[in-house]
């Protein structure tokens, strides 16, 4: 049974996969303009400007899978957390950092409001501070158009899963830097469309999605592993350290 962490993945892989073979059949003339009515029909090849300002967007595409993928990924680490009712005293020390900063977050306004969701303090501070972590107004504050393989590896620094995957497939997430540089340097208005567009073919386009693709897949494997070893409890820390 595919998990839920993975079915949400695999459906916006699957949107952004057909994207990049549409542009790759529009860059082989296999796609066309076709424009008039049912008695007068023409047809015209997309001229460059166009197939460039659409190579361009691809880029979206490729770094909205990212950052909803790790987005995902971390919510699903805390819900875990919740649904096991884990102990503040139990999990590892990193994640306690990490509840503990939260608290002290202005997303928590007062000491009267972090109470109020508290009852059995050891495992409610887990899920008030992630409930707060996760409203709609802060999940730009986890991840904000900076994803790329580095973030990825602090994160996973961070929680404790594994952030190694097939470098002959994945190149270790090296297109993530420049995925999220095009992005930014488009929504930002740095560069026009065309710009970024006339960088790469088609081809290298798809060629960088399947790597990008397989890259977050290995990711998340870590983390269901993660997820399925309980990592995230000190004493499996220390059984590891021990070894």
């Amino acid at each position: 049974m595919t998990s839920t962490l993975f079915q949400d993945f695999n459906e916006r892989a699957k949107e952004v996969s057909k994207y990049f073979y549409f542009l790759k059949n529009l860059e082989q003339g296999y796609i066309q303009l076709s424009m008039g009515n049912a008695n007068n029909i023409k047809t015209k090849p997309i001229d460059d400007d166009l197939e460039n300002t659409l190579k361009a967007t691809g880029y979206f595409l490729l770094y909205n899978l990212v950052e909803a993928t790790m987005r995902n990924a971390i919510e699903t680490i805390f819900d875990e957390l919740k649904m096991q009712q884990v102990s503040f005293d139990d999990v590892r020390k990193e994640i306690k950092k990490i509840i503990i900063n939260h608290v002290r977050d202005k997303d928590i306004q007062s000491t009267d409001t972090l109470l109020q969701g508290l009852i059995n303090i050891s495992v409610d501070i887990i899920s008030v501070t992630f409930d707060a972590l996760i409203k709609k107004e802060n999940k730009k504050r986890l991840f904000s158009g900076n994803v790329d393989a580095q973030k990825i590896r602090n994160i996973a620094k961070i929680y404790g899963f594994s952030s190694q995957t097939n470098k002959s497939k994945t190149q270790d997430g090296s297109d993530l830097l420049t995925i999220k540089t095009n992005r930014n340097d488009l929504a930002h208005g740095f560069k026009t469309f065309e710009e970024i567009g006339n960088k790469a073919t088609a081809d290298e386009l798809l060629k960088i999605q399947k790597r990008v693709i397989c890259y977050l897949r290995e990711i998340l494997e870590n983390v269901e592993n993660y997820i399925s070893n309980q990592e995230y409890l000190q004493i499996n820390v220390q059984n590891s350290e021990n070894i």
